[in-house]
C-alpha cells in the first residue's frame, strides 16, 4: 500500500438533485439511483443526507486508483491458480474498536496466517483485510422488538448505535463522516506497520512460532513451523533476503451496502477516466443485495475496483453467469471474485455445478470460501455462534469440489479477531458453550479469535499439503 491519494472530482451522479439533459443518455455508471436498493436506512433527514454526502465527496480519496489496479493483478494470479486470498477481519468494525493496539492486532493475526498458508501451498497470498470500511451491516429484519416495543434494527455504526432506545437507533447521516474518518484512521495505522516492518515475514513467523509452542501438545503445528523456518534460513544462506520477499502487500475490503456513502466517495481517475469508489481497494456486494436488476450490481458495474459477490445456497449457476454478464463482460481475470457461503452441510451438492458452468463459460473468476456465514446456530445461551470444526468442514468441500473439477480454491473469507474474544465455539483452546459469556464482543455476528484463527490456517496448510496442487487447468478449462 501507498499513501498516494487521488484528487477529488465532483461528478455530476454524485448530486441527486442535479438536472442532466435527458438527450445525452443517462451514465453508465449512474444508472444505480433508478433501481431498487435493498438494505438503505430510512434516514429520517434526507437534507442532511445530501449534506453529509456533499461534503464526502470533497474529501480526499481513501485509497489510490493504482493501488486497486495492483489488487486486480494479484487476483488476476489468484484467477490462473498462482496465487491465493486470504480475506479477513470484523464481522462489523465499531467506531470504538479503532484502536492502534486492535488494528495492529487483527494485522498480525492475518499475516501469520498468510505465512502458513504461503508456504503450505507453495503461492503467494494476498492480503486483504475486511477493515477500514465495515461499518454497516445488512439485516434480515428492518425492525427488533423487545418487549412491547419496537425500534429500527441496530445496522452497524454506520448508521445508528446498538443501545435500545429511540434515539440510539435513528439513523443518522452524521455518521457516514464518523465512519470516513474511522476509516482513514485505521488505514494510517496499516499503513504504518507496513512501512515500519510490523508485517515483514520473519516477525510473521516468530510469532507463530510462539504460538505452535504455546498449543497443546498434540497439535501437529511445531512440525511446520519449523519447517518454514528452514526455508527462510535457505533463502538466507542462499543471499535471498527474506525481508525483501514480497510479502507486505496489504489491501482493504468492505461489503458496499450504503450506496450513499460508496458513491460519495467514487473518483475519476485522472490517468484514465475510469471511476473507483475510493472508499477501498476492493468491494464486495452481499448475497440480499446482489439482484441483477438492483442498485447495488449497478453501482458495481460502473466501478473499476475488483469486486467481489456473495453467493448463497439458493445462487443458481444461471444467476452467476448474468452478474458476469453484468459486472465483467470483459472477463479481465481479477475484475471479479465468487465469494461462496453454502454451509457446511450443502457446499457439495451446490457448488460443482455453479464452477461447472462459470468454467465452461470462459469467466476467470476467483472462487473464494467464505465458511462462516452459513453455518451460524444459536447456542442454548442464546449466543449467535459457529464451530470451528463446522467451519473447517466446509473449507474441506470447498477444496474437495475444486479438486475433483480440476478447479483452482482461490481463497478464504473469514471473519475473525486478534483479540482473544469468545464468540465461536471449539479451537485448541477451546471455547466451550459456558465460555461464550466471557468476552462475547462483536457487534453482529461471532468472529474466530486469535487462536482459532490460526488453528484454521494450520489445518488448512495441512489440506494443501495432503492433496497437492490442484489437477487440470483451473483456469486450465477456461477458454482464453
Amino acid at each position: 500500500m501507498t499513501a498516494t491519494d487521488l484528487s477529488p472530482q465532483l461528478d455530476p451522479a454524485l448530486d441527486p438533485d442535479l438536472d442532466l439533459d435527458p438527450s445525452a443518455g443517462p451514465l453508465p455508471w449512474e444508472s444505480w439511483r433508478s433501481r431498487p436498493a435493498a438494505q438503505q436506512p430510512s434516514w429520517p433527514d434526507r437534507p442532511a443526507l445530501r449534506a453529509v454526502t456533499g461534503e464526502l465527496a470533497g474529501y480526499p480519496a481513501l485509497v489510490a486508483a493504482g493501488e486497486c489496479d495492483l489488487l486486480r493483478e494479484r487476483l488476476a494470479a489468484a484467477a490462473r491458480g498462482e496465487a491465493f486470498l486470504l480475506q479477513g477481519g470484523d464481522c462489523a468494525e465499531t467506531f470504538d474498536g479503532v484502536s492502534e493496539q486492535q488494528i495492529r492486532a487483527k494485522l498480525q493475526v492475518i499475516l501469520q496466517m498468510a505465512a502458513v498458508l504461503g508456504y503450505a501451498a507453495s503461492v503467494p497470498v494476498v492480503k486483504v483485510g475486511r477493515l477500514a470500511g465495515q461499518y454497516a451491516k445488512p439485516r434480515s429484519r428492518p425492525t427488533e422488538t423487545r418487549g412491547a416495543l419496537s425500534l429500527p434494527v441496530y445496522r452497524g455504526d454506520a448508521v445508528n448505535a446498538p443501545g435500545f432506545s429511540r434515539t440510539a437507533r435513528i439513523p443518522d447521516p452524521e455518521r457516514l463522516k464518523r465512519m470516513y474518518h474511522a476509516s482513514a484512521a485505521t488505514l494510517d495505522v496499516i499503513r504504518s506497520c507496513v512501512s515500519g516492518g510490523a508485517a515483514d515475514l520473519r516477525a510473521a513467523q516468530e510469532r507463530n512460532r510462539d504460538f505452535a509452542g504455546r498449543s497443546p501438545a498434540d497439535a501437529p503445528y511445531g512440525r511446520l513451523v519449523d519447517e518454514i523456518d528452514r526455508a527462510l534460513r535457505f533463502l538466507a544462506a542462499s543471499g535471498a533476503d527474506p525481508e525483501l520477499l514480497p510479502t507486505t502487500e496489504f489491501f482493504t475490503s468492505h461489503e458496499a451496502l450504503l450506496l450513499d456513502y460508496e458513491s460519495a466517495l467514487v473518483r475519476t481517475d485522472p490517468r484514465t477516466g475510469a471511476r473507483y469508489d475510493t472508499s477501498a481497494h476492493m468491494v464486495w456486494i452481499g448475497e440480499r443485495t446482489r439482484q441483477p436488476d438492483g442498485a447495488h450490481i449497478a453501482f458495481a458495474a460502473g466501478i473499476r475496483n475488483p469486486i467481489g459477490v456473495k453467493l448463497g445456497p439458493t445462487a443458481t449457476a444461471d444467476e452467476a453467469l448474468a452478474l458476469i454478464d453484468l459486472l465483467d463482460p470483459e472477463r479481465e481475470p481479477g475484475r471479479l471474485t465468487f465469494i461462496t457461503r453454502m454451509g457446511a452441510d450443502r457446499i457439495r451438492a451446490v457448488l460443482p455445478d455453479l464452477v461447472r458452468r462459470v468454467t465452461d463459460s470462459g469467466a476467470q473468476v476467483v472462487w473464494v470460501c467464505d465458511p462462516m456465514h452459513g453455518n451460524t446456530f444459536e447456542a442454548p445461551s442464546g449466543h449467535k455462534t459457529r464451530h470451528l470444526s463446522t467451519i473447517l468442514a466446509e473449507v474441506e468441500g470447498f477444496f474437495d469440489v475444486h479438486r475433483a473439477l480440476g478447479t483452482h480454491p482461490g481463497g478464504l473469507h473469514l471473519e475473525l479477531t486478534g483479540d482473544h474474544v469468545t464468540e465461536c465455539l471449539g479451537g485448541t483452546h477451546e471455547v466451550l458453550p459456558h465460555d461464550l459469556h466471557d468476552h462475547y464482543e462483536t457487534a453482529c455476528d461471532p468472529r474466530l479469535n486469535r487462536s482459532q484463527s490460526l488453528d484454521l490456517a494450520f489445518l488448512v496448510a495441512e489440506i494443501h499439503r495432503s492433496t497437492g496442487p490442484a489437477q487440470g487447468t483451473s483456469p486450465a478449462r477456461s477458454r482464453r
